[in-house]
């Protein structure tokens, strides 16, 4: 458990990809509450390590990685900074900017530290929980014909219609324009 967490601070604070399959992990280890909590916890404290790293060595890095980023994050911030706690939320929940990039954008923005560690901890529950259940499921898999169960199978054949249904709506439509506008300009 203590392995565990040491493990994921570590990746987190040093912005070591695979984060994911810890989160996993967690959920296959030690079930769905304590899997969560775990990986908000593990998360939380390895992106404050992050943060507080940023603070006090990261600058130059991030303004050389991701200038442009940095100038528009800098600018919602500012824009945003009576409540700054929401949109550091939706940050959170949404892939709207990469979580590595919030760790390390942060504080050079002047995120106040309880604004992002709130957020940090509260946004990261939705992501937690998936991540955790979907670990859940892996770990009781006993064959890779577990997988593919009729209701999978179904679920997949589903969204693969729903996916190819708008293009293939928008073909007919793409065909039907050009002969309207050849009646419409006589």
């Amino acid at each position: 458990l203590v392995g565990y967490c040491a493990v994921y601070i570590f990746m987190q604070t040093f912005m070591i990809p695979g984060t994911i399959f810890m989160s996993l992990l967690a959920g296959a280890l030690f079930g769905q509450l304590r899997g969560v909590a775990l990986v908000v916890f593990a998360a939380t404290a390895g992106a404050s390590s992050c943060y507080f790293l940023s603070k006090m060595i990261g600058k130059p890095l991030v303004f050389s990685l991701w200038p442009d980023k940095l100038s528009f994050f800098q600018k919602q911030v500012a824009k945003r900074r009576e409540k700054l706690l929401n949109y550091m939320l939706f940050l959170r929940v949404t892939p709207t900017l990469p979580n590595t990039f919030i760790n390390l954008a942060s504080p050079i923005v002047d995120v106040p530290y309880h604004t992002f560690l709130l957020a940090t901890l509260i946004g990261l529950i939705p992501a937690a929980y998936v991540t955790v259940r979907a670990g859940i499921a892996l770990g009781e898999l006993t064959s890779l014909s577990d997988l593919y169960d009729t209701q999978s199978i179904a679920l997949l054949f589903l969204i693969g219609v729903v996916s190819v249904t708008p293009a293939l709506l928008g073909k007919d439509e793409a065909q039907e324009k050009p002969s309207e506008m050849a009646v419409g300009a006589s």
